[in-house]
């Protein structure tokens, strides 16, 4: 397998030089998908998978906007359409400083894979710009919304490409970016997902992925007659997803006890309850303040500079950027007793970390399966867009629940191994492949 991994992706290498995270996301896809096509031969004659890494589409543009001192300043703006054989393209738009083609690439190609999970009729994309949110007023905020959506309108509809929030896009972004397109275009349509629910958004987007995490670990947990009762937790990040994860785990009986931000995490011993989150909700939310407060509130301990991996634990979330835990943060979390991973963010542990994992059979499931609850309930809101109609918080819940049970049925159909074992990785790449790669055989050469 190693030779074909490399003979693969010594090519794709060639056509997308300095591209890491890209690269990084499709080796991790290949490992999975080119013995599995080596046994069914009709993906690798039509090349599907050489297909598959192309995106369909690439828009780059610049984004002027003015500041407010008066000054001018570009951003430069992306949208990633990678592949829409199942369905018009989703993914979100991500506003921060170190969004490039690579890092775009890397999401939108994860994308794909995490929408054909689902079960949802859902093509993937992704899109952002190098724009930092952190420190803007709302006023500048909405001007570069204005000015980004000005250029994007053109390349998105309701039966093209839906973008919808990811890191430096909340609930404001989203907002003036809908303002803008329903002003440009003179209409009222379900372009965008992770509105207000008072404007056609959807009730539980926020907490879906937060949420999903929780449900699919619940799902892992069960094939061992095991739930998440007692469990420590440790949880990276304290964004919307991380905020969620912890809600749901402390709803469940865990004990939480770190979360983190850009400057370092606090770990309480004592575990963080549903008091210490709303404090942390407000401090992010509203404040938009440093997690470092948190420890100055109630007096716990903070780690500048630092992540969350060294605190003994049951179960850990990394949920909050690419690349954060790496092959010794594995060992560490390993030999402290952590027995389940289940990533929130997209893409966080390396790939020499997820080998530890993987050799360890510690229960360990990549973000494609287990972070899909965010855009599944997006394509939710997208059927209620559709039908002008919104469905209860419980109607919701409840079936975010059912698709998050169908993805983890499918990792286990294509990712069982001898002794039992479930490999997620392999059973979440080959499901989410074979429903795309089929659509696109049955599509032509297109």
């Amino acid at each position: 397998m190693e030779l074909l991994v490399d003979s693969f992706m010594k090519e794709v290498e060639v056509r997308n030089p300095h591209e890491e995270e890209f690269l990084q996301s499709v080796s991790e896809i290949a490992e999975s998908i080119l013995l599995y096509m080596e046994d069914h031969p009709q993906y690798k004659k039509y090349k599907v998978l050489e297909r598959m890494i192309e995106p369909e589409r690439v828009i780059m543009f610049r984004v002027p906007w003015v500041n407010d001192h008066g000054e001018i300043e570009v951003n430069r703006g992306y949208r990633v359409q990678m592949n829409s054989a199942i369905g018009p393209y989703k993914g979100g738009l991500r506003f921060h400083p170190s969004v490039n083609l690579s890092v775009l690439k890397f999401l939108a190609f994860e994308q794909i894979f995490k929408n054909s999970l689902t079960g949802l009729p859902m093509g993937g994309g992704k899109g952002g710009a190098d724009f930092d949110p952190k420190g803007k007023s709302d006023l500048e905020v909405m001007r570069f919304c204005q000015s980004y959506m000005t250029e994007l309108f053109k390349h998105v509809g309701p039966n093209m490409d839906i973008p919808a929030g990811d890191i430096g896009v909340g609930a404001r972004e989203i907002g003036y970016l809908f303002g803008q397109y329903k002003r440009i275009k003179g209409e009222f349509t379900g372009v965008l997902t992770g509105k207000g629910h008072e404007w056609g958004g959807s009730l539980i987007r926020p907490e879906a992925t937060g949420y999903g995490v929780v449900y699919f670990v619940q799902e892992m947990l069960k094939m061992r007659n095991d739930n998440l009762k007692g469990k420590r937790v440790i949880i990276s990040g304290s964004g919307n997803v991380a905020q969620f994860t912890a809600e749901k785990c402390i709803a469940e009986g865990a004990k939480v006890l770190t979360m983190s931000d850009s400057k370092g995490f606090v770990y309480d011993a004592n575990g963080i309850d549903s008091h210490k989150l709303a404090y942390i909700m407000h401090l992010k939310n509203v404040k938009r303040g440093r997690i470092k407060e948190y420890a100055e509130e109630f007096g716990c301990e903070y780690f500048p500079n630092e992540k969350p991996w060294s605190i003994p634990c049951d179960i850990a979330f990394p949920n909050a950027t690419q690349n954060e835990l790496d092959h010794q943060d594995a060992l560490t979390l390993i030999s402290n007793g952590c027995f389940c991973v289940a990533e929130g963010a997209n893409m966080p542990s390396t790939r020499a970390a997820i080998h530890h994992f993987e050799s360890s059979k510690i229960l360990y499931a990549p973000g494609k399966a287990a972070n899909a609850g965010g855009v599944a309930v997006s394509g939710l809101e997208m059927s209620q867009n559709s039908l002008r109609y919104s469905w209860s918080r419980e109607k919701i819940d409840r079936k975010l629940k059912v698709i998050i049970e169908q993805i983890h049925q499918s990792c286990v159909q294509y990712g069982r191994e001898e002794n039992d074992y479930i490999n997620y990785v392999k059973g979440a790449n080959i499901a989410g492949f074979v429903k795309i790669a089929d659509a696109m055989l049955a599509q032509g050469i297109v």
